[in-house]
């Protein structure tokens, strides 16, 4: 059974730093795919960012490239998000998500992608 667990929300002043954990389990030694995704009040679930396990390969959306990146730490099963230059407009609970082997084409910041999910963390940055 896949499990994601995320960590290290928080509240941060604009400008400031923040790095979310997701601790996983379950994926086997085939390949597999961890995204990012966040949801403000009243908005839809975006997908910021994604990481390939055996390739490293990253994505993110326009709205953080250049201030977040994402990194695999495998021998820890952890993917962290570490997130800079913080701005009001990123306040939201990031939800990390999981998916196993992928086809080529796939879509790696939308949410329908992903079959399991952490619980999520709130982040919230104070202007």
């Amino acid at each position: 059974e896949v499990q994601l667990v995320e960590s290290g929300g928080g509240l941060v002043q604009a400008g400031g730093s923040l790095r979310l954990s997701c601790a996983y389990s379950g994926f086997g030694p085939s390949d597999y795919a961890i995204g990012w995704f966040r949801q403000a009040p009243g908005k839809e679930r975006e997908g910021i960012s994604a990481i390939s396990s055996s390739s490293g390969r990253t994505w993110f959306a326009d709205s953080v490239k250049g201030r977040f990146t994402v990194s695999n730490d495998i021998a820890k099963n952890t993917v962290y998000l570490q997130m800079h230059s913080l701005k009001p407009e990123d306040t939201a609970v990031y939800y990390c998500a999981g998916r196993g082997a992928y086809a080529p084409g796939w879509r790696p910041l939308n949410q329908r992608e992903y079959a399991n999910w952490g619980q999520g963390t709130q982040v919230t940055v104070s202007s």
